[in-house]
């Protein structure tokens, strides 16, 4: 009871202690997630110049690009283009928003009668597009498929976007020109000329070694020319890579075992408990069954020419008796033993015509294909019977039933093409069959009914069937590589990274300057799970950490933090150190050259007086020293036979001598000249105006935090 009375007597001290305890909890939280503070959940990915990007939106506009794009394209690089796309959209459309530019209906549908106009669903029978048609379309859409009809409503947004820009474009363009006082201008620099006599102490003339750069000079002028050396976050790394790659052991037990398989061999059966003979590849009439029991690769029955054989065995190979093998021998990857199984003359070009009459369920048929196979193939058949007696009808039939709108134009026609560039099917048809043939031939298109039209040239093809052995590592070898890595990955924990790989005969792969977005590793590609580890919060420089990698393993060490900001003295010296030696070595050569003229300079400094004839202003370069804005103009600040002091150019130190001006001729009207200056400003506008929006506008990027990528 005593100590209950103490509590209801300090109940008030409690409440306070308890609160606190709460509110640094609170507190605790917020410094861990930076965008509390913000008021940024970790919903948006993106905020441009005040509009929110969420998560979802973005997710949904990769999901959608990534289904366009296929599996070649990776996450990273789809987000990317997202990321791209949706950037210069919110920036434009806060110039539109501005400007109050939008899309009307009226416009809308001249947008789309120019984008469909010669679509053939949206035609008349006049050729000529039939808004009703299009109504009728998206009405149907909208009714029958919603998927459809979305993809249809993003079409349209698509169109209205890409008018926009233009329109905005056309604005921009339509405050550019070009004024006479310009055009003047541009005259004059072009046309105003001088002759010089110059003298050029190169910076080069002085050795490198005793000019010394210290780092509080490249530190002076990083803080003088910030701009030039802001950066993002990055992160230095080094790895070893750890390759499952096939050992010569592995290679030479691959060949054995293909020669193993040549001839015949007696094998004990343990179900029969007697010896058997096993045939072998050279004595096997079951080319094909044999092959896809013992290949990584299935037997493909086509003929071929000589110049489809691989390159390292296509002489032996192809002059081969039927029944012959040749062998093991490698390409591409593998090891291989090949057979020569048949021969057969082939013409290696024909010419053919053909209708396709698409089912449903075959490759590329679109909507309106509404026959199933069986009648598919019953119009096939009847056009064929009519074409047997009354080939006359084959070009209307193209245009009546073909569903190939690439040969349409062409009457069904593909003119002399190679052997083996169509499908299976359609190849042995029209290389098999003799010119004048008519038939009907099944492939994953629909039903081809095809006429030879032509065939050129006959030559020896050969039906090769080949066993193929993949070259890879075996268990052992990549045992091996396994231990390798982990006692790599071990020893380096307690010594120095680079001398245990040195020791070790490991090479060490330096990659500098990752971004937290990066996605690529010079030397093995897509490795974004080592770009997010570099850039955890609580990674240290020093840490290292094991990574598997396809066919392998990487043992990586993260060697240095860059924070955004202004370059590092030791990151800028590369760029710096040269800027910074040729101002140094220009001071120490006005040190020594005290000459007033052009013959005793060069004189003193062992080089001759050279001359450069029509120098300009708008193309300011000196014959024979390169480009040096800052020289030329100089030369037109002179009079005739005026000798300039000394000159700090890029390439060295001048003194130069005008021994001619030539004035541009005047004109009666710079019109001209104007309108040249109008159109360099018009050149530009697209690919510059964009980059100048980008780089005024407020963009807060949060996908990595919000670990979107």
């Amino acid at each position: 009871m005593a100590v209950l009375n103490k509590i209801r007597q300090r109940s008030l001290f409690l409440i306070i202690v308890i609160a606190l305890a709460l509110f640094s909890f609170v507190l605790a939280d917020l410094f861990k997630n930076e965008n509390a503070f913000s008021g940024k959940s970790q919903n948006i990915v993106a905020t441009i110049n005040g509009k929110d990007i969420t998560r979802e939106y973005f997710l949904e506009k990769v999901e959608a690009l990534q289904r366009q794009a296929g599996p070649d394209a990776t996450s990273t690089q789809i987000m990317n283009q997202v990321w791209e796309q949706e950037v210069r959209q919110s920036i434009l459309e806060s110039q539109f928003e501005k400007l109050g530019i939008t899309i009307e209906k009226d416009q809308m549908r001249d947008l789309l009668k120019t984008a469909l106009a010669t679509s053939p669903e949206f035609l008349n029978a006049a050729g000529l597009f039939d808004e009703n048609k299009l109504n009728e379309y998206i009405a149907n859409l909208k009714e029958t498929s919603p998927q459809g009809y979305e993809s249809w409503v993003n079409y349209e947004k698509s169109i209205a976007a890409n008018a926009l820009q233009q329109n905005y474009i056309n604005m921009v363009k339509a405050g550019l020109t070009g004024t006479l006082v310009e055009g003047e201008l541009d005259h004059k620099l072009e046309g105003n000329k001088v002759d010089i006599k110059f003298v050029q102490i190169a910076y080069s003339s002085i050795p490198d070694s005793l000019v010394k750069v210290a780092k509080s000079d490249i530190s002076d002028y990083i803080n003088k020319h910030k701009k030039q050396f802001e950066v993002e976050a990055s992160r230095d790394i080094k790895f070893v890579k750890f390759n499952e790659v096939a050992s010569l052991e592995d290679e030479k037990a691959i060949v054995t075992d293909l020669k193993g398989l040549l001839n015949n061999k007696v094998e004990y059966n343990e179900n029969s408990k007697s010896d058997e003979t096993v045939i072998g590849f050279l004595n096997t009439t079951e080319n094909e069954g044999y092959i896809n029991s013992h290949s990584d690769i299935k037997f493909d029955s086509r003929f071929v020419f000589k110049s489809s054989l691989p390159v390292v065995a296509a002489d032996s190979i192809y002059n081969l008796k039927e029944g012959a093998a040749y062998g093991p021998y490698k390409d591409n990857g593998y090891n291989k033993i090949s057979k020569l199984i048949a021969v057969k003359q082939i013409p290696d070009s024909a010419k053919v015509r053909h209708i396709l009459i698409p089912f449903i369920g075959s490759q590329s048929a679109g909507p309106e294909v509404k026959q199933t196979e069986a009648q598919a193939k019953i119009t096939s058949d009847s056009i064929l019977a009519i074409l047997k007696t009354d080939k006359s009808k084959f070009p209307e039939f193209v245009k009546t039933f073909s569903a190939d709108k690439g040969s349409v134009e062409k009457e069904g026609r593909y003119d002399w093409h190679a052997y083996n560039s169509m499908v299976p099917e359609f190849n042995d048809f029209e290389f098999e069959g003799k010119v004048g043939d008519l038939g009907v031939v099944k492939t994953i298109f629909g039903f081809h009914v095809m006429e030879i039209e032509g065939q050129k040239a006959k030559n020896k093809a050969v039906q090769i069937g080949t066993i193929a052995r993949k070259i890879e590592p075996s268990e052992t070898t990549v045992d091996k590589v396994f231990r390798d890595a982990s006692n790599f990955e071990i020893s380096v924990a307690s010594k120095d990274f680079e001398s245990e790989a040195k020791a070790k005969k490991f090479t060490v792969n330096p990659v500098n300057s990752l971004k937290e977005l990066d996605e690529n590793i010079p030397g093995i590609g897509s490795q974004r799970p080592i770009v997010r580890w570099a850039f955890e919060e609580n990674a240290k420089v020093g840490d290292i950490k094991r990574f598997n990698i396809p066919n392998g393993y990487v043992i990586a060490q993260l060697v240095a933090k860059h924070k955004k900001g202004l370059m590092s003295i030791e990151d800028a010296k590369v760029s710096v150190v040269p800027i910074i030696r040729n101002v140094k070595k220009a001071e120490m050569i006005r040190k020594r050259a005290t000459a007033t003229n052009l013959d005793a300079l060069a004189k003193a400094e062992k080089t001759t007086v050279r001359t450069a004839a029509g120098v300009n202003m708008k193309n300011p370069t000196i014959t024979g020293a390169g480009r040096e804005p800052l020289v030329v103009g100089a030369a037109f600040a002179l009079k005739e036979g005026q000798t300039s002091k000394l000159l700090d150019g890029a390439n060295g130190v001048y003194m130069i001598q005008v021994t001619k001006i030539e004035r541009a001729p005047k004109l009666d009207n710079y019109q001209a000249a104007a309108n040249r200056v109008e159109q360099q400003k018009l050149n530009v506008v697209s690919s510059k105006l964009f980059t100048a929006l980008k780089e005024v506008a407020e963009i807060e990027d949060y996908r990595a935090k919000n670990q979107i990528q």
